[in-house]
């Protein structure tokens, strides 16, 4: 049985149509189209309720490929020689290995995620990868507002070089990174047994769709094109049309990215994939839109928009498919539940997570009665079960508690109206997971300061490990 597996960086679940139904996640955004990834669903299990349970990026596929929790006991990092991947456990049993990325944080220096493949290729350029060193042809203020300081500006400078050579849809990175893995798909498909990874960073900031699928944004709109949000408080350096048209570049960019991903199913379909593998989309987590005032992950940000996040899985001929769940489940149950249903759960007895097989299958729809999710880094915490959802604060700021059911955009705060609820949530797990890092690192949010802005911290990574221009 063959496995491929699609992750997409920060695809807000609310923007997949077939979850949302249609409807726009903004009322003034138009509702965000996928009909490639709605047509992928209706012939596969789709999770309502699978979270990260450690972010951003790297600590996500730490999860996801070893099958182990990481919050409160590994930073951004790279896999470690003690760790056992996916790709080590499939080559092992005969597996033919492929990755394709424009995860720049894959080829970061010290970076092992690529290990025990086969092949791999990378696409150059995404966010500030530091690929051209010329400036930009184009005018940087075109791009930024008055608020936008030197950090900020050059990041965005750094990508505007990346991308000046983008006249055509097919050299945006989604095009170039779905042809590369059709490509690869249709070459290796007469191995006996063939496992891909491919990891698309869109629709990660920045936000620049080709024109054809800028249509979200309003035409009589004439500010600067703001690709690049910036932290902090939305207000405090964006007007009320500026914060709208960024929503509108984010819905393009996704629309963008389905269509880019029709090539790889078309290609899946045309080989005979779908008669022999299990394919699993997913993404690795959302993105704030000013929901709640800010843009950007950070480690405050405990809202649906970051959480929620498509997960769906294909079985060979499409067996289960149509179905919906809601069960709990976290990204260390991914590992355990492909290698369960390619019959290597004989791998997974030291694994954090656990098989999703029955609930797939329908015998169930329960896995998990919580989940817990946050940052390594930071001390804000998120404990949910089907219904409730409880973030715990530092202790000079007030917990927020939300009526999911009730309440999916979390605007009306129940901490004080119901105590018992979060007293019981918050009491599931013990002091441990509320500490920031090793015990003895002290405490603080998960962000850093640059002065007027605050960064996510992913990007106090990026600039510790000079991946920033």
């Amino acid at each position: 049985m063959n496995l491929i597996v699609l992750v997409l960086d920060s695809l807000r679940q609310d923007h997949v149509s077939f979850y949302n139904e249609g409807n726009a996640a903004f009322d003034d955004v138009a509702a965000c189209k996928t009909p490639n990834i709605d047509k992928f669903a209706a012939g596969a299990v789709v999770f309502d309720n699978m979270y990260a349970e450690a972010l951003p990026t790297i600590p996500v596929r730490a999860a996801l490929v070893t099958g182990n929790r990481t919050l409160i006991n590994r930073p951004w990092s790279p896999l470690s020689r003690n760790d056992v991947s996916l790709p080590q456990i499939t080559a092992l049993e005969g597996y033919v290995n492929g990755l394709a990325s424009d995860v720049y944080h894959y080829r970061a220096g010290g970076m092992t995620y690529h290990e025990y493949y086969h092949s791999y290729q990378w696409v150059r350029g995404q966010e500030y990868d530091p690929y051209r060193s010329q400036p930009s042809r184009r005018d940087l203020n075109d791009y930024v507002n008055e608020n936008y300081d030197e950090l900020w500006r050059g990041r965005v400078a750094q990508f505007l070089a990346n991308t000046d050579d983008f006249d055509t849809t097919e050299k945006w990175f989604a095009p170039q990174l779905t042809d590369i893995t059709a490509r690869w798909l249709s070459a290796n498909r007469g191995h006996d047994k063939t496992f891909f990874w491919m990891d698309c960073f869109d629709p990660h900031e920045p936000w620049d769709p080709p024109a054809e699928f800028d249509t979200y944004t309003d035409p009589d709109y004439r500010g600067p094109r703001l690709v690049m949000p910036m932290g902090g408080p939305a207000k405090d350096w964006a007007t009320p049309e500026q914060i709208r048209h960024i929503r509108g570049l984010y819905a393009g960019e996704t629309a963008a990215v389905d269509d880019a991903l029709g090539r790889v199913f078309d290609t899946l379909e045309k080989e005979g994939y779908y008669d022999d593998s299990i394919v699993v989309l997913m993404g690795d987590h959302g993105h704030p839109l000013a929901d709640h005032d800010k843009f950007l992950k950070g480690a405050d940000r405990m809202y649906n928009e970051l959480l929620k996040v498509p997960f769906m899985i294909r079985l060979p001929e499409g067996r289960n498919g149509g179905r919906r769940v809601t069960a709990l489940a976290q990204f260390h149950d991914f590992l355990p539940t492909v290698l369960d249903y390619m019959g290597l759960a004989g791998s997974t007895h030291d694994m954090h997570g656990t098989s999703l097989r029955a609930v797939i299958e329908g015998d169930t729809d329960e896995h998990r009665e919580t989940i817990l999710v946050g940052y390594h880094e930071g001390v804000d915490r998120c404990i949910r079960n089907k219904r409730w959802s409880l973030i715990v604060r530092p202790a000079d700021d007030m917990d927020e508690l939300y009526d999911l059911e009730n309440d999916p955009q979390e605007q009306n705060n129940l901490i004080g109206a119901r105590g018992d609820v979060a007293a019981d949530l918050r009491g599931r797990y013990g002091a441990i997971y509320f500490q920031v890092g090793r015990p003895g690192e002290g405490r603080n949010h998960g962000q850093v300061s640059d002065g007027q802005n605050v960064l996510d911290v992913q990007g106090a990574y990026e600039m510790s490990s000079g991946m920033t221009p």
